[in-house]
C-alpha cells in the first residue's frame, strides 16, 4: 500500500501549497517537559495552524489536487468531530466551493462554531462519527455533491508536510508518538520517514476507549470497536480504514493505548510546562510518551500537539483535576 503514500517530490510540492496559507509550524524542545520526561522531548506545535490543528494541511492539498485535475466540484460534503471539518471548510472557502459538514449530536460547541465561521453549513446527525459519516455519504449521493473522505492519498500529501518539517528540523529524533483517529497523521509520519530515509521509529497512539486500530492491527483485518472516550474526540473512531491499516501494519513500531485519565494528565502537563492548550487527541502523543518514559532514557523523543481545539468548559474542568 505504499503507492498511496506521497513521495519526497509530492511532499515538497505540497509544502508550497500549504505555505500559501501559513508558515511552517514551530517545534520546540521544552526544558520543563524534557526534565519531567527524563530525556529530550520535542513538541511539534500543530495547534499553531490557522484552524488550531494539523488537518488543514490535508484539506489544502486535497482541493489543490482536485483543481489540478480540473475536478473542482460544485459542492462538497464531509463528516467530522471537528478538525477535519475545519480543514475542509477552510479549503472549500479558499476555492469558492460550498461546504456542508455532518457532525454527531453533542459535538464540541466551539469546533462547531469555528466551522460555521468558515461558512460551513453544519448538520447534526447520529451519535458518533461513523453514523455522521454514513449520513454524509447518503447526502452526497442524493445531492450530487462531492464526498470528501477522512482518509485519502491527497490528504496525506498535505499532512506529511508536518512530519517532513519536524524530521528536517530535528534530524536527531529517535522516536515519534503519533495519535491515530482515521490514520492520516500516522500514515503521513511514515510517509515522511520513508521519503527522507530517516531511521525514526513511529509509535501509534489510540484512545483506550476507541481501540479499532489497535484491535484491527492485532487481528490483521478491520475490527469494529465501540467508542466511549469522552475527552479524546479526535480519536473517537469506531471503524478503522483498511487502506490506513495496510500502511500502518508494516511500519508502525507499536501501538500505545492511553485512557481519558492519562490524556487529562497530559493536558495539564502541557499547559503547565508550555502554556499551550491541547485538546484530548492533541495531548495523546505526550500522554503515550509519559506512559513509556522509563524506556525512553537517552532517546530524543518527538511528540505532536496536533490540535488545541478543546471547549473552554472542558479545559477548565481538566485543569481543575488532579495529577
Amino acid at each position: 500500500m505504499n503507492h498511496i503514500l506521497p513521495t519526497l517530490h509530492d511532499i515538497e510540492a505540497a509544502a508550497q501549497v500549504v505555505y500559501r496559507e501559513f508558515a511552517p509550524t514551530p517545534q520546540y524542545r521544552w526544558a520543563t517537559l524534557s526534565a519531567r520526561l527524563g530525556t529530550d522531548c520535542w513538541v511539534k506545535h500543530e495547534n499553531h495552524t490557522p484552524v488550531g490543528a494539523f488537518k488543514i494541511r490535508g484539506g489544502l492539498t486535497y482541493f489543490d489536487q482536485l483543481k489540478a485535475r480540473g475536478e473542482l466540484p460544485r459542492a462538497v460534503i464531509s463528516a467530522t468531530r471537528g478538525n477535519h471539518g475545519q480543514s475542509i471548510g477552510w479549503a472549500a472557502r479558499t476555492h469558492g466551493v460550498p461546504c456542508t459538514i455532518v457532525v454527531p449530536h453533542g459535538n464540541s460547541v466551539e469546533k462547531n462554531a469555528a466551522m460555521r465561521a468558515l461558512g460551513v453549513t453544519l448538520i447534526e446527525h447520529g451519535d458518533d462519527f461513523q453514523a455522521s459519516r454514513e449520513h454524509a455519504i447518503g447526502l452526497a449521493a442524493a445531492s450530487g455533491a462531492h464526498m470528501v473522505p477522512s482518509f485519502h492519498t491527497d490528504l496525506l500529501r498535505g499532512v506529511s508536510t508536518c512530519w517532513w518539517e519536524f524530521l528536517r528540523a530535528v534530524p536527531a529524533l529517535d522516536v515519534v508518538y503519533v495519535p491515530i483517529g482515521q490514520g492520516s497523521g500516522a500514515c503521513s509520519a511514515i510517509a515522511a520517514k520513508l521519503a527522507l530515509r530517516h531511521p525514526v521509529r513511529v509509535v501509534g497512539v489510540v484512545s483506550a476507549h476507541a481501540t479499532t486500530y489497535a484491535d484491527s492491527l492485532a487481528a490483521g483485518r478491520v475490527i469494529e470497536s465501540p467508542v466511549s472516550t469522552v475527552l479524546a474526540d479526535g480519536m473517537a473512531c469506531r471503524v478503522a480504514d483498511a487502506d490506513a491499516l495496510a500502511v500502518l501494519s508494516p511500519h508502525l513500531e507499536r501501538i500505545v493505548q492511553v485512557s481519558d485519565q492519562e490524556v487529562a494528565q497530559a493536558m495539564r502537563m502541557l499547559f503547565a510546562d508550555t502554556h499551550n492548550v491541547a485538546e484530548g487527541a492533541g495531548a495523546a502523543s505526550f500522554a503515550a510518551a509519559w506512559k513509556e518514559r522509563e524506556s525512553l532514557t537517552g532517546q530524543v523523543v518527538g511528540t505532536t500537539l496536533c490540535g488545541g481545539n478543546v471547549d473552554s468548559h472542558v479545559m477548565a474542568a481538566v485543569l481543575g483535576g488532579k495529577g
